[in-house]
């Protein structure tokens, strides 16, 4: 049974197109048919349902084999890795899930520290939610995820990074732009932009703390929408400082009341993983 068709099914999951994968694996588009034609066969089941409307799925025991591929594929990696260490040569690739903030905050200082020892692993990034990290990570398509500690898995290993502490955002011009604290009493009657994603959790907890409702005036998903409705003066809201820090055109403030999320990298099993990934977690400890 060859490694490279598992290669090439998990390819094709994840691109949901056996062109893509293709060009991705510098193939025909008739070899890569061939390849998970010839596997079903020698499975003697269906793997992959083909819909021209609704794309390419895996069937139900598709789904039931494809994380055992994708484990056979990180741990035949995990032999190239041991090999090439032996020999003083350095390869493999890290694959990391990771949240908008994360990217640009906390992911190039990371990447700069790992690369200067060891510069020709090669990386691969998934941007998600929490909760897509979270089953990327369940489902082997990650190796590494970056994740906010009580919402991860406790079966996982972690890595803690630091914490990240809710502050509150306001256009430059806005009254709050004096003050180092403001108090969460005086958001009372100020219009809130309400995020409804990744962080709202906190914002709810620190409303519940001080013992109010606040006036929401718009429910936003999106981090980025959110500061810039900040910037347009639509509105002030709460979030983590190490994503509106770095939002050039709206101010930032202390609350008298603490909250934070500790951002952690995580991993199915330390002990089990890739030479890289061991690596890369133990520079990782030491950056932040």
């Amino acid at each position: 049974m060859s490694i490279v068709r598992f290669e090439i099914i998990a390819k094709v999951v994840e691109l949901g197109s056996f062109t893509k994968t293709a060009e991705a694996l510098n193939m025909t588009q008739s070899a890569v048919s061939h390849a998970v034609a010839s596997l079903e066969s020698e499975l003697d089941v269906s793997l992959l349902i083909r819909d021209r409307k609704k794309g390419i799925a895996l069937t139900e025991v598709g789904q039931k084999i494809l994380p055992h591929m994708r484990e056979v594929l990180k741990q035949m990696d995990s032999i190239h890795q041991e090999i090439a260490l032996a020999t003083n040569l350095e390869t493999g690739m890290i694959r990391i899930g990771t949240f908008a903030s994360a990217s640009s905050c906390l992911l190039p200082k990371l990447l700069a520290r790992f690369q200067k020892k060891h510069p020709k692993i090669e990386f691969k990034f998934y941007e998600g939610t929490y909760e897509e990290i979270m089953e990327w990570l369940e489902f082997g398509i990650i190796d590494i995820g970056f994740v906010v500690k009580g919402n991860a898995n406790p079966d996982f290993d972690l890595v803690p990074l630091i914490k990240d502490n809710m502050v509150v955002a306001y256009h430059p011009e806005h009254p709050f732009h004096s003050r180092e604290t403001v108090n969460m009493e005086d958001l009372a009657e100020e219009a809130f932009i309400m995020p409804t994603g990744m962080y709202q959790f906190h914002v709810e907890e620190l409303f519940a703390e001080a013992q109010m409702v606040p006036s929401v005036r718009f429910e936003v998903h999106d981090c980025t929408t959110i500061a810039n409705m900040v910037q347009e003066g639509l509105g002030v809201t709460i979030g983590p400082e190490l994503f509106l820090k770095t939002q050039q055109h709206i101010k930032i403030s202390r609350l008298n009341i603490q909250n934070s999320r500790e951002v952690a990298l995580a991993c199915h099993s330390i002990a089990n993983a890739s030479p890289a990934v061991k690596e890369f977690l133990q520079v990782a400890e030491g950056v932040f």
